[in-house]
């Protein structure tokens, strides 16, 4: 699904997401522009660089986390939300996938333990999610497992 949306140059913002892809922008700048980088124009016809990403990853307004270790829902452990708890988000998101699947209290106890909201929903929901919270100025993690 392709967002149209005012594109935020500042940010990492989602642009699309489907079966094993997720599309973010790369903020104006910020010299962090993966191997997969590409230009690209956006809505309001500005150009903009943009990524794919078709892996697991984890999104924040400031930061791009490509190398995000679970790849399915299954893989999930405890040491990979600990990650989180380090970028200092608000709220986590929690994309499980294709399917909205909930991991255990174990398993997001370090959210927990940090007072760190957390939202689970399938991947097409936190993606969505992300971008209007990241709009609203919130410091959000989208933590995606593809679908």
């Amino acid at each position: 699904m392709q967002f149209n949306l005012e594109m935020d140059h500042e940010h990492y913002t989602i642009r699309s997401y489907g079966p094993g892809s997720v599309t973010v922008t790369v903020p104006r700048g910020s010299g962090d522009e993966g191997p997969g980088a590409l230009d690209a124009v956006g809505p309001d016809a500005t150009r903009i660089r943009q990524e794919v990403l078709n892996h697991s990853a984890v999104v924040t307004p400031l930061r791009l986390v490509r190398d995000w270790p679970p790849q399915h829902f299954d893989e999930l452990r405890s040491d990979h939300l600990a990650v989180l708890v380090e970028l200092e988000p608000e709220i986590v998101l929690l994309g499980s996938g294709a399917e909205l699947r909930w991991p255990s209290t174990e398993i997001v106890a370090p959210l927990l333990a940090a007072g760190i909201g957390f939202e689970v929903m399938n991947t097409a929901a936190a993606c969505r999610t992300y971008n209007i919270l990241m709009g609203d100025g919130r410091k959000v993690a989208a933590a995606l497992l593809m679908i």
